[in-house]
């Protein structure tokens, strides 16, 4: 299944033949419009907005998804969300498209100006990955209707990162045709509601580099736990190690605490590193205990 395997593409071809001839009708004429202007799109005063109006959303459309809510649902759920929140350390992004099934996120689509080469830029890549890997999404699209980009988005980013690290695939606009069978058979509504999506995003999960959040995470607390082991362990010789693995489990478990109420806007966003800017590098041990003097709820962390 997906791109690549077209033993099953001519299988599901067959199942869903009359979507899939629609599907083709109307991005075959989105096509056609955009060969014989493509020089325009591709000018500096064409913007995204209009890109999405006239390429993407008939794109996705074609794929079988609602993007401006025809049925009239309710916000909860919209099949696709235009500029979805999503918090990410601290600030909300907004994602360009979020297709959702029961109002539950599936995968992200994020546009460009026809401008922006999707084959290297960086920035572009590390965007969308950045908001899926956040997500929890595996798999997202990344396109300016001039070229496709799909990502597998389950390794972590970085900035410094190729445009190509975690790309799956990458189509350009002359290729939609011949090869929507594979587009449709992972990223159409009906491909989703199948089963299909989660079919692919696992059989590709074992590829080399992926790596999920909560694993990523698990693997950030562990080098939390070894700075912290040293720190403490300088500072309170007479600590035995029962008392150290207390105190570093206990510190763990408040900084966690805090992060998690800033995300969910409890608290203010960044309160450890403003007090810890205005404290002196020599008192810096003491930062945490000036938050926790001043607030029970730290303190009855256990």
């Amino acid at each position: 299944m997906g791109f690549g395997n077209r033993a099953h593409l001519r299988y599901n071809r067959r199942m869903i033949s009359s979507t899939l001839e629609q599907a083709r009708q109307l991005i075959a004429e989105r096509v056609e419009v955009f060969a014989r202007y493509r020089a325009q799109y591709r000018a500096d005063e064409y913007k995204e907005a209009q890109l999405r109006r006239e390429f993407l959303d008939p794109f996705f459309e074609a794929l079988g998804w609602d993007v401006t809510n025809r049925q009239g649902l309710a916000e909860q759920f919209k099949e696709v969300v235009n500029e979805d929140a999503l918090k990410i350390a601290g600030t909300t992004k907004a994602p360009d498209y979020a297709f959702r099934i029961g109002g539950v996120r599936k995968f992200f689509a994020e546009a460009k100006k026809p401008t922006v080469p999707l084959k290297t830029d960086r920035e572009a890549a590390y965007q969308l990955r950045r908001y899926a890997w956040s997500a929890q999404l595996p798999l997202s699209i990344l396109s300016d209707f001039e070229e496709l980009a799909i990502y597998d988005c389950r390794a972590r980013p970085f900035e410094n990162d190729k445009a190509s690290v975690g790309r799956i695939a990458l189509f350009t606009f002359d290729q939609y045709l011949d090869r929507l069978p594979e587009i449709f058979d992972v990223f159409s509504k009906a491909a989703v509601l199948r089963g299909s999506f989660d079919q692919y995003a696992h059989a590709i999960k074992t590829k080399r580099g992926t790596s999920p959040v909560d694993a990523e995470f698990l693997k950030e607390i562990e080098g939390w736990r070894a700075t912290l082991a040293k720190n403490i362990a300088t500072l309170n010789p007479r600590l035995t190690i029962d008392e150290m693995n207390d105190a570093v489990q206990r510190t763990i478990d408040r900084i966690i605490f805090l992060r998690m109420a800033e995300d969910r806007g409890a608290e203010a966003y960044g309160q450890l590193l403003v007090i810890s800017e205005a404290i002196p590098n020599e008192q810096r041990g003491d930062c945490f205990a000036k938050i926790a003097r001043n607030d029970k709820r730290v303190r009855a962390i256990s």
